[in-house]
């Protein structure tokens, strides 16, 4: 597995000084970046190439949130391709080794001058090499949204929703519809279900649904009804 070590800033922290959800998917998608810039095949190498890693979906568990100053550990492997899939997962260990998270993602691999996803070749996949899946209750990366929900007020993406694919970032999707949900509220597990990517100027409607006291899905759609991104939040 792929590690670096880091250390809670007070930036990463909420109210209660605690590291955000936000902040380890921060550090989930610089680790990633990370191993791919040490093995040659980071951004430079897919600007030349013309392709751009699109990620899929997001299954994130939580067991703890730590505190301003402590140390964990960051660390990713890729455990396999299947077409035009790759799939990752990621760990974050304190500094006595224990799990604070740990997840799975799916990544489509697209063709920039074609604008659409294509089979991962060899060059490309086999540098990661080939790893066992971390142990961990995998889900489905389909999320199923229920009939109703509360239709919220749009928010238009800026610039500083964006990365450097020029869409917004997916860890922004998740913090905007956190925002629907209760300020003392604890995750457990994180699901988002991509299958748009919003660009400067667009519209985002948030759409929440309440399916139980332990669950919410808000979905991020267009004015026409499609969706952007699926998040569901499972609370403690």
């Amino acid at each position: 597995m792929y590690t670096f070590d880091s250390r809670v800033r007070y930036s990463e922290v909420g109210e209660d000084g605690k590291i955000t959800i936000s902040a380890l998917m921060d550090y989930m998608q610089d680790c990633t970046n990370f191993h791919s810039e040490d093995l040659g095949v980071g951004l430079a190498f897919h600007k030349e190439k013309a392709l751009m890693w699109v990620l899929n979906s997001w299954q994130i568990i939580f067991n703890r949130f730590p505190k301003m100053g402590e140390r964990i550990t960051v660390g990713t492997q890729s455990y396999g391709c299947k077409k035009m899939i790759g799939y990752r997962n990621f760990l974050v260990t304190d500094s006595q080794g224990e799990q604070v998270a740990i997840a799975n993602s799916l990544w489509v691999l697209i063709d920039l001058k074609r604008g659409r996803p294509i089979p991962i070749a060899p060059e490309i996949g086999d540098v990661y090499g080939q790893h066992e899946p971390l142990e961990m209750a995998y889900a489905s990366r389909k999320i199923c949204v229920p009939e109703d929900g509360q239709v919220k007020e749009g928010i238009i993406v800026r610039e500083y929703h964006l990365d450097t694919n020029h869409h917004v970032n997916n860890r922004q999707y998740v913090q905007i519809a956190m925002e629907f949900i209760e300020k003392d509220a604890v995750v457990r597990e994180l699901r988002v279900e991509y299958k748009k990517q919003a660009v400067l100027g667009d519209e985002m409607i948030p759409v929440v649904y309440q399916v139980s006291e332990k669950e919410m899905i808000i979905l991020l759609r267009d004015g026409e009804g499609r969706p952007y991104a699926t998040t569901q939040f499972f609370l403690v």
